[in-house]
């Protein structure tokens, strides 16, 4: 049992949250949830032990193993993916080779009747007793098992990590938590770089293999899947519900419906009872009646509503000028780098006004087809943009692009051109950036603040195709509810790269799916192409 007793935080002369108390029982499986900049991943790194609070403690027993994956890694390229992942079992390695040093030791002294003999045998046998009592496992087995399943193919385990992207090596960060079987696992947006497979897999792992988990993310379908419990982090304080994220939003409606009505039926007692006073004070028959309800309203407790976060973004694409009837058509198109060939004679064509999905894992050439479009590689065969097509592109990294020494409205008022410069606050505004806000660093920006910049400088001219790659990264439930509103109500062409299902379901009316160096066109929406694939998936990636 972790108990979390008193937390507060604050900076600069601001309360971030303060008097957080809840108790981590095994086998919780929590959401942490609560809008961009609540403090969600300051929490968690506080109950990892990476940062201090102003107020408070983390207690956990002695023994217990807590293993965080925060939302950006550091990752070195000494070595290959296997040996970095293997390092998830250093602490037992470590065990095993002292204690073959202490008995080649032993080997070589006489001086049995020693001090220091002694204190060697007691050190061994102390070893001993710790490193026997771990369950005999293979651990190689185990490595690759754990890769594999996150979507590592065996070819791939002996390569160096400095051959993978951010995305596979937070995944290799991800194997090593895994196979250190932690009593809690404490992840921050751990499906913002995995594909659908391998989020299936993990929520089958958290629910099946795991202990206590604690999750922040913002993939609805994705947390609804694998937690019975909510801590909401909103407006300074936590609810704490046993309930998944969809229930807790029921119960959390209900529970403020009964206050407000509890709240109404306080006042109108409250103000009956004023009204009693006031008429009889001073009446010597209803002396006792006044002094009595008086005393009674002094000690009422007067009934809390709880505070509804109600600041929400803003987001309405400009109207688009009419493009040439296919603004996207990709003939007989390959590419390969080097020996790896991503697809071949890959064939695509989007109709003006569609709106269509990119699916597939990571690796198979979602991106890549993005850049080809984009002009940005080369290739073989033909890729044509249509007639009066104006592209607008939010790439997957484009949040961490953004220059961090500028403030949020430097950022803005770097590339605004002509009237629209006279508008930029009330822009910023619509994206939740209001008042003293606009002169912070990006540098100090959470993931869904940059995200929600980035977003800002993409609507700053109108286009009519649009292509997102993972725009949700970072960004709230609320936000990403209005992004994808705003999407629909979109009326130009749409190419849209997510992992989300939650965020994808009704969005697009054709899937293009990159498997196996191929792109297949799925006349289909992605509601029914991913019900289709859903049992495939999972037999899949347990091979």
């Amino acid at each position: 049992m972790i108990s979390v007793d008193g937390l507060a935080v604050e900076f600069s002369g601001k309360t971030l949250f303060s008097d957080v108390n809840f108790v981590i029982n095994p086998n919780d499986k929590i959401a942490l949830m609560g809008k961009n900049g609540a403090g969600k991943s300051t929490i968690m790194k506080i109950i990892a032990g990476r940062q201090k609070p102003t107020r408070g403690i983390v207690s956990a027993p002695k023994d217990a193993v807590i293993a965080y994956l925060p939302q950006h890694l550091l990752t070195e390229d000494t070595c290959t993916v296997f040996e970095e992942t293997s390092k998830a079992f250093h602490k037992i390695f470590a065990m095993r080779d002292e204690m073959e040093r202490l008995n080649k030791e032993l080997e070589t002294r006489e001086d049995y009747d020693s001090d220091e003999y002694m204190a060697i045998i007691e050190k061994v046998t102390d070893l001993g007793e710790k490193y026997y009592s771990i369950e005999e496992i293979n651990y190689d087995a185990e490595v690759e098992k754990a890769l594999r399943g996150l979507g590592f193919k065996r070819e791939d385990l002996h390569k160096p990590t400095s051959e993978f992207s951010g995305g596979w090596r937070m995944r290799i960060e991800l194997a090593k938590i895994l196979l250190q079987k932690p009593d809690l696992i404490l992840l921050d947006e751990p499906t913002n770089h995995a594909d659908i497979e391998s989020v299936v897999w993990l929520e089958d792992f958290l629910l099946n293999k795991a202990k206590a988990v604690m999750v922040i993310s913002h993939d609805k379908t994705f947390i609804d899947n694998i937690t019975n419990r909510t801590i909401e982090v909103t407006m300074g304080r936590i609810y704490d519900y046993k309930a998944n994220y969809s229930h807790y939003l029921t119960l959390r409606d209900e529970r403020r419906a009964h206050q407000i009505k509890a709240y109404k039926e306080q006042q109108k007692f409250i103000a009956d009872n004023m009204a009693f006073i006031e008429r009889f004070k001073g009446t010597y028959s209803k002396t006792n009646q006044v002094n009595s309800r008086e005393r009674m309203l002094e000690k009422l407790e007067i009934i809390e509503i709880d505070e509804v976060d109600t600041s929400q973004l803003k987001l309405r694409f400009p109207p688009s000028i009419r493009s040439g009837d296919t603004p996207v058509m990709v003939t007989d198109l390959s590419k390969s780098y080097g020996d790896k060939v991503v697809f071949r004679d890959a064939n695509l064509s989007i109709s003006r006004g569609q709106k269509v999905s990119f699916v597939g894992r990571n690796g198979e050439g979602k991106s890549t087809m993005i850049k080809a479009i984009l002009g940005e590689i080369d290739y073989t065969g033909r890729c044509e943009i249509g007639h009066n097509v104006k592209v607008g592109y939010f790439a997957q990294n484009q949040a961490s692009l953004l220059d961090e020494n500028l403030t949020i409205f430097q950022t803005i008022d770097e590339v605004a051109v002509g009237e629209i410069r006279k508008q930029i606050k009330n822009i910023l505004g619509r994206f939740m950036f209001s008042g003293d806000d606009i002169e912070k660093k990006v540098s100090v920006l959470s993931g869904g603040e940059r995200t929600r910049l980035a977003m800002v400088k993409l609507l700053l001219e109108p286009v009519n195709l649009l292509i997102l790659d993972e725009p949700t990264n970072h960004l709230d439930l609320k936000s990403k509810d209005v992004l994808k509103e705003a999407l629909l109500d979109f009326d130009g062409t749409l190419i849209l790269v997510s992992h989300d299902r939650d965020f994808l379901q009704g969005l697009s009316q054709k899937v293009y799916e990159f498997k196996d160096q191929r792109v297949i066109e799925h006349f289909e929406t992605i509601d029914e192409f991913l019900e289709r694939n859903r049992i495939n998936s999972l037999k899949e990636i347990n091979l």
